[in-house]
């Protein structure tokens, strides 16, 4: 089968809360315990739900993001993502009408569905309604006419008789329920400041949780009709994305980059690396909670988002590594640091020291910053070229003080600037999916070639 015709849904809901991610997660789980080749995506930015997706179809979780990446390249980056699968499963984000404040449809989970041709699973908790529920549903299937619900699961039903209201209230308007799911504490993941928890932070539990959730799904769901729902999706004549066309010719020599990983560090995305290697990278792994030495011949470094204020004392004690990374800085050699690694650079994290390549004290606080961001490069540095623009992500409740340096890595649209470039370090809270922005991997890669020659 090509991954232009392979099968497809979309997971949204009306809002956030009506449990897309129990029901994405189960379904993946479902699947792949049939022996099906589950390809898991996600809508928009978000780190944390495309790791449950990952463990429970045992194949990489993708985002598609719209704003981030632009709307051309969202069936090229699915197809990518899809090549092999028997099914693809996307999960929406927020609810399904709900995109970048102020543009409208974009990046909303019912612009990728209309882009993927596919047909919208709409899970809905009908706590407190009845009848009322089927107007609900109603109103999503009837607000965009290019939008097509091919079904509803519903989700934290209390009883059967409540079941019973709903299911024939949307029979009443002709919408299928292709499920019906009770209450479960069982199959709930711990939540964080920031969203669940990541799976690598959980490991054996969220084994548990996912195959819970996959046995709960099969029980409860009509895994046959939401098959029959996603073979209707339309055909893709897209090519695949591929991040050797993305990057054109690959830069001279083959310096080692190390990626940051491990529990700390689990915000990353799968395209990243593939466009790294694609530029011409040897690329390697790195846990800064376990690994006392960077990988021998590491010529640049890229340490993405996570949750570093929750391991600020291990990753402290780690002393020979944050000193392996402050020697490789000095070095002149490229560090990429987004957000959990720009905390990683600074000088102390809520008073624990850092690895201190750059001069700046960070803190937890009670704000979060979240949303999307219009940026460009101030100059011309390990990552961009100076006016080069991208669009990125902020999302945190950390602060550094100073908030920026005397030459900073972004400016945003305001004219406010952000960030830390010094020598060949580009640190910042943006966010950026590189996939929208290929030439950062060429860059990054090239500088690093430049400098392992030197040396």
């Amino acid at each position: 089968m090509s991954s232009g015709s392979v099968p497809r849904f979309v997971v949204a809901a009306p809002s956030s809360g009506h449990g897309k991610t129990t029901v994405a997660t189960g379904l993946l789980a479902a699947f792949a315990s049939r022996g099906l080749a589950v390809s898991p995506h996600k809508v928009g930015p978000d780190y944390i739900d495309p790791g449950y997706h990952g463990l429970a179809a045992g194949r990489v979780g993708r985002n598609l993001d719209a704003y981030l990446c632009g709307p051309e390249r969202m069936v090229p980056l699915f197809l990518h993502g899809a090549a092999g699968a028997d099914l693809a499963v996307v999960e929406g984000v927020m609810g399904l009408y709900d995109g970048a404040t102020g543009h409208g449809e974009l990046a909303s989970t019912a612009h990728i569905a209309k882009l993927l041709r596919a047909p919208v699973v709409l899970v809905v908790d009908p706590k407190a309604q009845g009848r009322s529920a089927a107007a609900l549903v109603h109103g999503f299937a009837t607000f965009d006419p290019d939008v097509r619900i091919g079904g509803v699961i519903l989700n934290r039903v209390s009883s059967e008789r409540h079941e019973e209201i709903v299911r024939q209230a949307l029979e009443e308007i002709g919408v299928p329920v292709l499920g019906c799911l009770p209450p479960s504490d069982a199959i709930s993941a711990p939540s964080r400041h920031l969203g669940l928890v990541p799976v690598a932070e959980r490991s054996a539990a969220s084994v548990a949780t996912v195959r819970a959730l996959g046995e709960l799904v099969s029980a409860c769901v009509d895994l046959e009709g939401v098959l029959e729902v996603a073979r209707s999706a339309g055909g893709l004549s897209d090519a695949p994305w591929d991040p050797r066309v993305a990057i054109g010719e690959p830069a001279g020599g083959r310096p080692r980059i190390a990626v940051a990983a491990g529990a700390a560090f689990t915000f990353s995305y799968a395209e990243t690396s593939e466009l790294l290697t694609a530029a011409g990278a040897e690329v390697v792994h790195v846990d800064p909670l376990r690994d006392e030495t960077l990988p021998e011949g590491t010529a640049g470094l890229v340490v993405g988002g996570g949750f570093p204020e929750m391991y600020a004392a291990e990753l402290s004690a780690n002393e020979q590594l944050r000193a392996a990374v402050s020697r490789l800085a000095a070095s002149g050699a490229p560090v990429a640091a987004e957000c959990a690694g720009l905390l990683y650079l600074a000088k102390a994290l809520d008073g624990q020291p850092m690895c201190g390549v750059l001069d700046i004290d960070a803190r937890m606080t009670g704000n979060l910053t979240l949303g999307y961001r219009d940026a460009v490069a101030v100059s011309d540095n390990s990552l961009a070229v100076e006016g080069q623009r991208v669009r990125g992500h902020e999302f945190h409740r950390t602060a550094c003080s100073p908030p920026a340096g005397q030459l900073p890595a972004w400016q945003w649209r305001a004219g406010s600037s952000e960030g830390f470039v010094q020598g060949g370090v580009h640190a910042s809270y943006l966010h950026v999916h590189w996939a929208g922005a290929p030439k950062l991997a060429r860059r990054f890669t090239e500088f690093a070639a430049r400098v392992e020659a030197a040396a």
